[in-house]
């Protein structure tokens, strides 16, 4: 046991609270058209609470046109393992102020929660490994490395390069990526699967230019109907991807039931769920294909106007053990090749990502799964991510002789990248102790 860990938590803990509340107070979202500026004052803060808890050599790893990331590190005795220890300090925007019930950017806490942009996605992550660091104090057990990125919410887009400039320093045994989540509040996880993605914008056009919708109706199609036909050729009458060619699998449904579901999403009433098999197959190891926005005039600049060009963006998960590049192959054929009454449709690749799978049976996982056990008091369960972390294969990819670990703090009621996102103290306290824990055993 560690008793001395689990009250060292307890005693910091509303330190460690005010330092992610911090966080949460800078609006760091990594997208194009906001503030950069703000993206580098958060990693200039993060930086500081790393130095502040013992890393040393701590710097901006950057590039042009990047946003900035921040690595540290702390040695620990000779021969023992590395620890690389990864969290990104980016976020996503907050969508429309009207749609939290408090300001996005200014952490409070409600039943239990700590709610606020980044507070689960993934500042907490950030929060966790300094705190680590300050348990385990100037002399930890193994080789500690923090990475912490700036760009995750934008696809990593330069990760890459920062692995192929800094690969040496990035190096470790065992690399840690806390920007998953557990299965519930109370039950701890380790995420052996996540899906890929790739997305694509589909444009549709039959006329040069608009024309009079009744001078023209009847005989000349409009390009917004002839989209919404094509768009929905993704999905079959069950709701099944349609798109031919992709992997699709299936996993342990472990305890979720349509009821838990529903309320983990706020589906409304009388909405049917989409898809056959189980509910984790649905959501980890089966396809899924979504409309995420369509170009075309607003309802409240609607005229009577056959309108000659639609457009939208469609995002497609990928299962486990699928190829980006044979997805997206399968996706513009498919939808090029369904055009109704002859229109003139172009599917423009846009994104893409490589699914994930954890191979079993890596000795190294036990020290972690034993921090989970000591923490939450009780075992772990494996479960797979429905959404899609690509730097996660690019590092398996650069340092294969790596064990990967995917974990958080976060859980299904953390609403990440949605309004009033939020995170359970009392999981952030566990997931802190957890981790100290595992690098502990890990030194065995």
């Amino acid at each position: 046991m560690h008793a001395d860990l689990a009250a060292a938590v307890e005693a910091l803990f509303p330190s460690i609270q005010a330092e992610l509340e911090a966080l949460v107070r800078i609006p760091s979202v990594s997208a194009a058209g906001y503030d950069a500026a703000q993206v580098r004052r958060s990693a200039e803060a993060s930086a500081d609470l790393l130095r502040r808890h013992g890393f040393e050599g701590v710097r901006m790893l950057e590039l042009p046109g990047a946003h900035p990331a921040v690595y540290g590190e702390i040695a620990g005795p000779p021969g023992a393992p590395t620890v690389l220890l990864y969290a990104h300090h980016d976020v996503q925007p907050p969508g429309p102020d009207s749609e939290w019930d408090h300001a996005p950017f200014e952490p409070i806490v409600r039943h239990g929660r700590l709610l606020g942009r980044g507070s689960s996605d993934d500042k907490c992550g950030v929060v966790t490994h300094a705190a680590v660091a300050r348990l385990l104090g100037p002399k930890p057990p193994v080789n500690l490395k923090v990475f912490v990125e700036g760009e995750e919410e934008v696809g990593s887009t330069h990760l890459a390069q920062l692995i192929a400039t800094h690969g040496a320093l990035l190096a470790a045994d065992v690399i840690v990526i806390a920007d998953s989540g557990n299965w519930r509040v109370g039950v701890p996880a380790l995420t052996t699967s996540l899906r890929g993605i790739i997305s694509a914008f589909v444009e549709v056009r039959v006329l040069e230019s608009g024309v009079h919708s009744g001078q023209f109706g009847g005989a000349i199609p409009d390009a917004l109907t002839i989209l919404t036909r094509v768009l929905a050729a993704l999905h079959d009458a069950d709701g099944n991807v349609a798109i031919p060619g992709l992997v699709s699998g299936e996993t342990d449904p472990l305890d979720l039931t349509e009821e838990e579901l529903r309320s983990q999403a706020g589906v409304l009433p009388g909405v049917d769920l989409i898809g056959t098999g189980s509910l984790t197959s649905r959501l980890w190891t089966r396809p899924a294909a979504a409309v995420l926005a369509i170009d075309a005039p607003p309802v409240a600049e609607a005229i009577n106007q056959l309108i000659p060009r639609a457009r939208a963006k469609v995002s497609v998960r990928l299962a486990p053990g699928d190829s980006p590049q044979r997805a997206m192959q399968s996706l513009v054929s498919y939808l090029e090749s369904r055009p109704a009454w002859g229109a003139q449709v172009t599917v423009t690749p846009y994104e893409s990502g490589e699914p994930f799978r954890l191979g079993g049976g890596d000795p190294r996982h036990e020290a972690f799964r034993t921090g989970f056990a000591e923490a939450w008091g009780r075992p772990a369960v494996d479960i797979g991510v429905g959404g899609s972390i690509p730097f996660v294969a690019a590092f398996s990819a650069a340092y294969p002789d790596a064990a990967i670990v995917l974990t958080g703090a976060a859980d299904p009621e953390c609403k990440a990248h949605g309004p009033n996102e939020s995170i359970d103290l009392d999981e952030l306290r566990r997931f802190i102790l957890a981790e100290a824990i595992a690098l502990r055993e890990l030194a065995k």
